[in-house]
């Protein structure tokens, strides 16, 4: 290695050092998970909301993690029925995507490949900005605020259908960085394009691109959900529209062809729905995501370099609350069928962002791993201590960013049936005890449910139109 070479790595050596003395802990955001997620499975929501507003930022722009735990508070504060205050946090969290979407992101990938993707702040997913319109457009229902409701769906739609040009925008954009700088380090380039650190990920995550996903960043149930809404206010043309689409992704399920073929008939001036109860349930837990090591077989790596690794994200999927719900009316039973899997939904895109996350991964590991290496070159002894607090830091500072929106669901289901004459229904989770809804006087309704698991008290709302 030349001196150009010994002496840039030294400096990467001091930088990364540094970096270690006044970062706060890449562990620290996987802690804070950990507490949230314990609350929140024990259904215990008035201390999740609690430890999830402590975590947001007070200054003008947000920083580290302040998006993620907005959207956390207003999944909370949504199930609580604060519908007023759920709505406001999922504002500050569409202002925070907002703000990070006019964001150039590119000082993000150099610092990830520094230190760890846990530098960059949590930038929110598409499908965190589906999710946030829906919920929204939920809220405003509950509320009888119709027309904001039309304005979350038209948003959470539209949404959908920016995702994938986005998408194939951003990673372009990222992808020219990190070619950049693998091209300035010939070692990081050979160690991404080694076939053996992808044998190795193949044994350790087998089931990374093993499932089936929906369509480019479209979540079935929004589509669908705002279907429902735009056939109940009258806009049949385009909830046609919708239902097909929702029908092409879920054509396992009658309830959806049933509100398709009934909606087709309403075109033209076919008259309006009436009579019809829609119980909607959002089921479970959705996914968290878990850290897993690798080491590297980098081209770089002798006897004199401590330690090389890298550590990766991986999704775990927790448990449905039921597999489905039996729903009573007028002495006839109807079962729940799926609609959206919100398993398959995050899938979908981490698997889409994870070679991004591979390739930063390594980069980042050849760098510590070449710095580690000049600095044993040097020989004295000040550079053999140097080498080994380079050593400790490598290790200190690879941790896999596992940050997620963990108050998601696993899926949501739907069941589809006249509304009772006496105006009330019994639900029962099977191997549970049922639940007694009462129906107000309406034309329709929509019966929403809540169950995180298979012991917490549901949370149930009733909308009437």
């Amino acid at each position: 290695m030349n001196k150009v070479g010994v002496r840039y790595t030294l400096l990467f050596a001091i930088l990364t050092l540094l970096n270690l003395l006044f970062s706060t802990g890449c562990n620290a955001r996987k802690a804070h998970l950990k507490v949230f997620n314990t609350h929140f499975e024990a259904s215990n929501y008035e201390n999740s909301a609690l430890f999830a507003q402590k975590k947001i930022g007070r200054q003008k722009n947000p920083t580290g993690e302040d998006l993620l735990w907005a959207l956390q508070l207003g999944a909370v504060e949504r199930i609580r029925q604060n519908y007023q205050k759920s709505t406001e946090y999922f504002d500050k969290s569409e202002d925070m995507l907002k703000y990070y979407d006019e964001q150039s992101n590119v000082g993000d990938v150099i610092g990830s490949t520094v230190a760890s993707d846990n530098v960059i702040p949590y930038r929110g997913e598409e499908y965190d900005g589906v999710m946030v319109n829906t919920y929204k457009a939920l809220n405003f229902m509950a509320e009888g605020k119709m027309d904001l409701a039309r304005v979350e769906f038209n948003r959470a739609l539209d949404r959908q259908r920016r995702a994938k040009e986005k998408f194939v925008e951003e990673i372009n954009k990222l992808n020219a960085e990190l070619e950049k700088n693998q091209q300035q380090n010939a070692f990081a380039k050979s160690n991404v394009e080694n076939p053996t650190t992808h044998q190795l990920l193949a044994q350790k995550y087998p089931n990374l691109y093993n499932f089936q996903a929906y369509p480019d960043f479209v979540n079935p149930f929004a589509t669908y959900l705002a279907g429902v809404y735009f056939n109940l206010v009258g806009d049949h043309a385009k909830a046609v529209d919708l239902l097909k689409e929702s029908y092409g992704m879920v054509s396992g399920n009658p309830f959806i062809a049933e509100d398709l073929s009934v909606t087709e008939g309403m075109l033209g001036g076919g008259g309006r729905l009436e009579n019809t109860v829609w119980l909607i349930f959002e089921n479970g837990l959705g996914p968290v995501k878990e850290e897993f090591r690798l080491d590297l077989p980098l081209f770089i790596a002798t006897s004199q370099v401590k330690y090389v690794g890298i550590a990766l994200p991986k999704l775990e999927f927790r448990n449905q609350a039921f597999p489905y719900l039996l729903v009573n009316s007028d002495g006839k039973e109807y079962m729940t069928l799926p609609v959206a899997d919100m398993d398959r939904i995050v899938q979908t895109e981490f698997s889409k962002d994870f070679g991004g996350i591979l390739t930063r991964a390594i980069i980042s590991a050849t760098a510590k791993a070449v710095a580690q290496y000049a600095i044993e070159q040097q020989g004295s002894n000040a550079a053999t201590a140097l080498s080994y607090a380079m050593a400790a830091y490598s290790f200190a500072s690879t941790a896999a960013d596992v940050r997620i929106w963990t108050a998601l669901p696993k899926d949501f289901q739907v069941a589809r049936f006249p509304k009772p004459k006496n105006g009330q229904l019994k639900i029962t989770p099977p191997g549970s005890v049922p639940l007694d809804i009462d129906i107000p006087r309406c034309n329709n309704a929509i019966v929403y449910i809540k169950i995180i698991t298979n012991h917490a008290v549901p949370v149930c709302n009733v909308m009437a139109f």
